[in-house]
């Protein structure tokens, strides 16, 4: 062993072929029941921070949406009265039209059905919206709301798109070859009232009592 040399320490601070005493501390079983309890309470702690941030956080989301949909609701009940009392005149003049056959010529010459002679205005008066009701269902409205406030939604806006459907069921008779023949203006007049009470006149006092209903509801638990 005379060729071994002798150990030299990296530190400058220890001589060489000594070595520096390792000191070890021993914890015993309540530091580390109290670490791991405090760790298990940190956990904790941030989960409920977090429930209650989602929780605020849905509370407002819903309270938007709500109120974005009684904003529409109120707008289109607007809307729908103004129409209801425009499609009451186009009715009558179709009426009038029935009854004349020098007013049907007027509408129905030259190749043309002159749909403005009965509808000023077009078939349609007044737009009703949808936007805030489409957004709350993407946002999953459904579990926000009681069922029959859900189903209350649903009918309302079911309906109003029944009554939107009349401008196309019109179009289809309006732009059909067979209405511009003068000898068929009767026939045509009278689809197209039967198109109008069927699609809207006749669902919307339905309709804006279902607003009425829904505005109330709405303002009651705002």
């Amino acid at each position: 062993m005379e060729n071994q040399k002798p150990y030299r320490s990296k530190r400058k601070d220890i001589p060489a072929g000594h070595h520096p005493n390792e000191v070890y501390v021993l914890r015993d079983w309540k530091e580390y029941i109290g670490e791991s309890l405090l760790i298990v309470f940190s956990v904790l702690l941030a989960l409920g921070v977090t429930e209650v941030i989602n929780y605020f956080h849905e509370r407002s989301e819903r309270h938007e949406m709500l109120v974005n949909i009684k904003d529409e609701l109120i707008k289109n009940r607007h809307n729908t009265k103004l129409q209801y009392a425009y499609q009451t005149k186009v009715l009558a003049t179709i009426d009038s039209a029935l009854k004349d056959k020098r007013f049907q010529q007027e509408i129905v010459n030259d190749d043309h059905f002159f749909v403005n002679k009965i509808a000023p205005e077009g078939i349609m008066y007044k737009d009703l919206d949808d936007v805030a009701w489409q957004v709350a269902k993407s946002h999953n409205i459904a579990s926000k709301v009681s069922i029959n406030t859900m189903t209350m939604f649903s009918d309302i806006y079911d309906n109003q798109a029944r009554i939107v459907k009349l401008e196309d069921e019109a179009a289809h008779v309006l732009l059909a070859p067979e209405s511009r023949n003068p000898a068929n203006a009767h026939l045509t007049l009278t689809i197209l009232r039967d198109e109008y009470k069927g699609w809207s006149y006749e669902r919307t006092p339905s309709l804006i009592k279902k607003y009425d209903e829904a505005i109330k509801l709405l303002e009651d638990n705002l």
